[in-house]
């Protein structure tokens, strides 16, 4: 024990774990020392190990925990993601995590924490949501092997007896004399001394004696640490609102220039959750690459600000996500609907009071661009994908323009920027839960009030010809295009090849098709190349829809064959199923129908399961909301006939509405067929791309599904 470990990782980034062993927490589940004390020192409120690092700009995250479901051994780990100023100032984050640890034993244990723990453990467990039946099973499975069969259920979820000795006993077992401690960071190199045997993974053991970390303790930051308070999330009114009017499907509740609302009560699940979803559609947000990564920023600095206030809402089971999206961002809130609106306020103030601190932009633009750096160690059919979405998305930005965007990017000119991005905003809002509908009116009102009309609000309302609309290229029908290049780390030594057939747009008779055809064909092309041929590990034939429209892709990924080879056999497998398809008999038609019809009969497990599909339509703009009826009132009447000349239309390899891209991406162990790949003169039928953009701007587009002959408009 008392050992540093330095290693050097392959990727960007420090990271910093500090472990300890303890007596397994199983041993005591009904106590939960390791839970009662994880809460504390992974705490990201005010006053807490993670609040004082991040405001120093040290560290980007905190988990602390127990991780083991063994009853012989367990580790008490405090794992962070550090920035360069992080790394320099390691020894005084690991002096501070000790002074916390000092803190919890000085001040005692505290049984009002560990009641509201239990309150909170209590009121998740009763109002769990359902989840997928394999799951539940694995998940029973594994507490039968840990728990006397009263507990099966339960397992280690609900603990209820509040013994501070236990407590104290693991808090003893985070001593300096037991620690173990592993730094990884690029920064060590030319500095460690060993290499493990399996990846040859640079590295350098130390000792580290009580006295150091008595030094490193006294040099730790003076910013006081203190304990949390009680948590003002804890729901108290569990009760279930009525709804007078039963409600299918969504409906729009509210309309005005400045927002719609989509609600829908919870007709299906009784429980006292709500779904929020605020779209804000900015069309600003991203006509050129520094506005998309300036936008991405202040998506990451609202979040990052927000962290210490909501860390309770998280807690006390209320979830909240700020994201980008294509043409904006997003803010989502789930959980308990009782303080839900205190939560949703406190996000749309941050909002509108938004500035930038410096020192938060540093180190969150340190973060991105170590995290679009590392996209060159991505997995190769990672990178096979993303030139596919480069090819196919009438408008998306290279990530090395991106990467050179945000390079450049300075606090002040993101400062500019967010007023200009929020002069142009339309919220498309959609809620459904325990909800009543005048209360989700007064909700979309309240953050109308809160963010138009503010004196000086820098938001201001979106004309209808505003409205950002993201569409797909139209791939030529009968010809192949192929695009070539080599990986972005030449290291790894796998190849890959992502071969995309563009189909149709969405259409409820073309959609069960072509589903069908996938239920059928799928488990035969991973056994035929992988299995038989044994091509790579990672291959697969699955649906992909990009905005609305339907497609086929096959991946693979492997060591052994270049891509050009793999796309061969993809070809070769087409060609060989095909006899399979009209050879299909009447039984077995018959049987992959009904699977794909028990399939989509399956009932959602939960809230967000419903919430998320509802939302999908609306975010689509497809709007069928009865898809799941009508799709399947389709499949009962498909004849065989109908469905084997849709797949000699458009899917197999000579068809003569096929429309395919093959993305071919070349391993350091393919340099040789990579040029010779390059060298080569186009086949009859295919086109080489060279260009993605000139060619992007060669090709009609497929039409919007938002705003279409019949579909509801922001007029």
């Amino acid at each position: 024990m008392q050992l540093l470990v330095k290693a050097i990782p392959i990727i960007e980034g420090d990271y910093l774990k500090i472990s300890w062993p303890v007596t397994p927490n199983i041993q005591f589940y009904k106590e939960g020392p390791c839970r009662y004390l994880s809460h504390l020192i992974g705490h990201e409120g005010e006053g807490s190990i993670f609040h004082i690092i991040k405001e120093l700009g040290w560290a980007m995250d905190l988990v602390a925990g127990a991780g083991s479901d063994s009853n012989e051994y367990s580790f008490f780990s405090v794992g962070m993601r550090l920035t360069d100023a992080g790394h320099d100032h390691m020894e005084d984050i690991i002096g501070l995590v000790f002074k916390y640890i000092h803190l919890l034993k000085e001040d005692g244990i505290h049984e009002w924490i560990f009641d509201e723990l239990a309150s909170i453990n209590e009121t998740e467990f009763h109002y769990q949501d359902k989840v997928h039946p394999i799951s539940y099973v694995t998940s029973t499975v594994s507490s039968m092997r840990l728990f006397p069969p009263e507990e099966w259920l339960v397992g280690e979820s609900l603990p209820s007896k509040y013994a501070p000795n236990r407590i104290n006993m693991i808090l003893d077992e985070l001593s300096p004399e037991r620690v173990r401690i592993l730094c990884e960071s690029k920064k060590f190199e030319g500095s460690t001394n060993c290499a493990e045997p399996w990846y040859n993974t640079s590295y350098s053991i130390e000792n580290v004696t009580p006295y150091m970390i008595k030094q490193w303790i006294q040099k730790a930051p003076t910013e006081k640490l203190y304990l949390p308070k009680p948590n003002i999330f804890v729901p108290k009114d569990l009760s279930l609102k009525e709804v007078p009017d039963k409600v299918t499907f969504p409906t729009i509740l509210r309309k005005t220039p400045l927002s719609r609302l989509w609600y829908k009560p919870d007709m299906l699940f009784f429980t006292p959750k709500v779904y929020i979803i605020i779209d804000f559609h900015c069309p600003l947000s991203s006509h050129s690459p520094e506005a998309a990564v300036s936008t991405s920023l202040f998506v990451d600095l609202l979040v990052d600000y927000l962290n210490a206030y909501a860390y309770d809402a998280q807690i006390a089971g209320l979830f909240y996500s700020i994201y980008l999206t294509s043409t904006g961002f997003q803010v989502c809130v789930g959980g308990y609907n009782d303080k839900m609106r205190v939560l949703l306020h406190a996000i749309m103030k941050q909002i509108v009071n938004f500035v930038v601190k410096p020192n938060r932009f540093s180190a969150l633009k340190e973060t991105s661009v170590k995290d679009y750096q590392n996209f060159n160690f991505s997995q190769p059919y990672s990178q096979a994908s993303y030139y596919l979405s480069l090819i196919l998305e009438e408008k998306k930005w290279p990530l090395v323009e991106k990467l050179q965007a945000l390079s450049k990017l300075e606090s002040d000119s993101l400062a500019k920027f967010v007023p200009h991005l929020l002069s142009k905003t339309y919220l498309e809002c959609y809620i459904q839960g325990n909800i009543e509908p005048g209360e989700a009116e007064s909700i979309v009102q309240e953050i109308e009030d809160t963010i138009f009309n503010t004196p000086n609000s820098v938001f201001k309302p979106m004309s209808p010809s505003q409205y950002l609309v993201k569409r797909v290229i139209m791939l030529e029908k009968e010809i192949k295009c192929c695009y070539q290049i080599e990986g972005l780390n030449q290291k790894n030594e796998n190849s890959s090849v992502v071969q995309y057939i563009q189909v149709h747009q969405d259409d409820a008779l073309s959609n069960i098709k072509l589903e069908l055809f996938s239920l059928i064909s799928s488990q035969p092309a991973f056994n035929q190349l992988r299995t038989v041929e044994q091509l790579g590990y990672i291959t697969y034939l699955s649906l992909r829809s990009d905005r609305g429209v339907w497609a086929l892709e096959v991946v693979i990924q492997s060591t052994v064959k270049d891509p050009s080879y793999l796309d061969s056999r993809i070809d070769e497998f087409f060609k060989t199923f095909e006899s399979k398809i009209h050879e299909l008999s009447d039984k077995d038609f018959k049987r992959n129908v009904k699977s794909l019809i028990d399939s989509k009969l399956e009932k959602f497990k939960n809230l967000w399961e419903e919430s998320g599909f509802y939302w999908g339509e609306i975010e689509a703009g497809t709007l069928k909301f009865d898809r799941v009826e009508s799709e399947v009132a389709l499949l009962r009447e498909l004849k065989k006939e109908e469905f084997i000349e849709f797949f000699d239309e458009y899917i197999k390899v000579d068809a003569p509405q096929r429309r395919t891209v093959s993305v071919q991406v070349f391993s350091g162990n393919h340099s040789a067929e990579f040029k010779k790949a390059i060298a080569e003169a186009d086949q009859p039928k295919t086109c080489r791309l060279t260009d993605i953009f000139g060619f992007k701007r060669s090709r009609p587009l497929h039409r919007s599904l938002k705003g279409g002959p019949g579909l509801i408009t922001m007029d």
